[in-house]
């Protein structure tokens, strides 16, 4: 502006007809101004004098032609930017360095725009879509399968198994079992109920049956001690005609000598060794 004022407040020297800058109300010559109170620009570091156009960021300083993208030089002026390590950027070189990647277009998700993020990776909204109807995902739950994203609804459809028991569909875990799946807590044995998952189980006209309840209902039993044989654990057993003992229960009946492997009598339903069974 041109003064009204007489003097310079720091030069003293007259400002008639000479332009000057104000300061706290107090008139200064333009070149008593630039020295004591105009900023330096970051870019070039030269005084921004009071007749340029000082632009400001975060107490940062430029003059305007200086305010551009550090990596394309494009001018930022009422531009969108953004900063990185104190170096601005527009928003393009910005997005190319430093914004994620969606990963099912792999084009750039840029700054303001809404990204979903699921397992480490970063969609477009646009882009985060079952991959069997094409209905966005959003926050709805979601199974993955080969790297693609389902809505419950066509997962199941297209791969999920259904239990042999109860006909519905098994999301995780699951047990097989004659090449059929069930869950975990329809497998149970067809005689008391108990679950049967991760426990021991005899199999028996295609039903699975607790040991238990196999060997009451199913196993034969002991000649000798007359509890049941069972296979379980690789046990062995004797078999004479109609009659069946464990291994270690097959001794003669006189001297208790064990006749697994050995020649033996019969008298009555007792076995017994050649010593015992001559004398």
């Amino acid at each position: 502006m041109t003064s009204n004022h007489s003097d310079c407040h720091y030069c003293l020297q007259s400002l008639r007809g000479r332009k000057y800058a104000l300061k706290e109300e107090n008139a200064y010559c333009v070149r008593c101004y630039d020295s004591l109170f105009a900023n330096s620009c970051e870019e070039c570091k030269e005084p921004i004098e009071c007749d340029s156009k000082d632009l400001a960021y975060k107490g940062r300083h430029w003059h305007e032609r200086c305010f551009k993208c550090t990596k394309c030089s494009r001018s930022l002026v009422e531009k969108p930017f953004a900063a990185k390590d104190e170096l601005l950027l527009c928003t393009e070189c910005y997005s190319n360095e430093y914004s994620s990647k969606c990963f099912h277009c792999q084009k750039t998700i840029m700054p303001g725009s809404r990204k979903m993020e699921f397992k480490g990776s970063s969609w477009h909204e646009s882009c985060f879509v079952c991959q069997y109807c094409q209905q966005p995902l959003g926050t709805k739950p979601l199974i993955t399968k080969d790297n693609e994203n389902y809505c419950v609804p066509c997962f199941e459809k297209q791969f999920a198994h259904r239990c042999y028991s109860c006909k519905k569909v098994i999301t995780s875990g699951g047990v097989a079992y004659h090449d059929q799946p069930w869950h975990k807590e329809c497998f149970v044995c067809a005689g008391c109920k108990t679950q049967l998952s991760g426990q021991r189980f005899v199999s028996k006209d295609e039903y699975p049956y607790c040991v238990d309840c196999f060997s009451k209902f199913y196993a034969k039993k002991c000649t000798a001690c007359k509890k049941p044989i069972t296979a379980l654990g690789g046990a062995k057993f004797v078999s004479f005609e109609e009659c069946q003992w464990h291994e270690e229960c097959f001794n003669c009946a006189r001297c208790s000598v064990s006749l697994v492997g050995q020649g033996f009598l019969t008298k009555q339903d007792a076995v017994l060794c050649h010593e015992c069974g001559s004398s």
